[in-house]
């Protein structure tokens, strides 16, 4: 079977309105529309237009068998994006290579009711800023959990050259 790889189209291009030093690193086509990864942004097109910062991502996963990247948002729902087309080309490699660059250093750890990652990560214009992202288990309102989420953000924070 020979695949053919869509090309972004240039009226889709056009209106992810790019900022200046942004470019289009790769793309593939979705069921509903486009998946645009750009040196600063995941940009989705169609009905569930959204533009997202790298560090908005928590993490993505590939499932082949049905043609479906499943994008893990650190503050909402996951996405799933439903691949078109054939062969997704470099577009997998490229989301995990920004939302890899995008964390700076990341510890995980386990809490009553489940986990807790605690990141430095890059924002678009190449600031740091911490990020704690918690299972929906955790109760952030027990006073022994927040202390231990504060102790581990501060040396996170500080293991980067951040303060508090």
């Amino acid at each position: 079977m020979i695949f053919r790889r869509a090309t972004l189209p240039a009226d889709v291009r056009q209106a992810l309105d790019l900022a200046a030093g942004d470019k289009v690193l790769a793309s593939a086509e979705l069921d509903d529309g486009w998946a645009v990864a750009s040196r600063q942004h995941l940009h989705l097109t169609g009905a569930r237009a959204v533009r997202r910062p790298w560090s908005a991502v928590d993490r993505a996963s590939a499932d082949p068998e049905t043609s479906t990247i499943t994008v893990t948002w650190v503050d909402a729902e996951p996405t799933a994006l439903r691949l078109v087309g054939g062969s997704p080309g470099p577009f997998p490699t490229v989301l995990r290579e920004r939302v890899q660059t995008s964390v700076v250093l990341a510890e995980r750890i386990t809490l009553p009711g489940g986990a807790a990652r605690v990141a430095v990560r890059r924002a678009p214009d190449g600031s740091l800023f911490s990020q704690v992202s918690v299972d929906g288990g955790v109760d952030v309102d027990d006073p022994a959990i927040r202390r231990r989420l504060d102790v581990t953000e501060s040396a996170v924070r500080s293991a980067c050259g951040m303060g508090l």
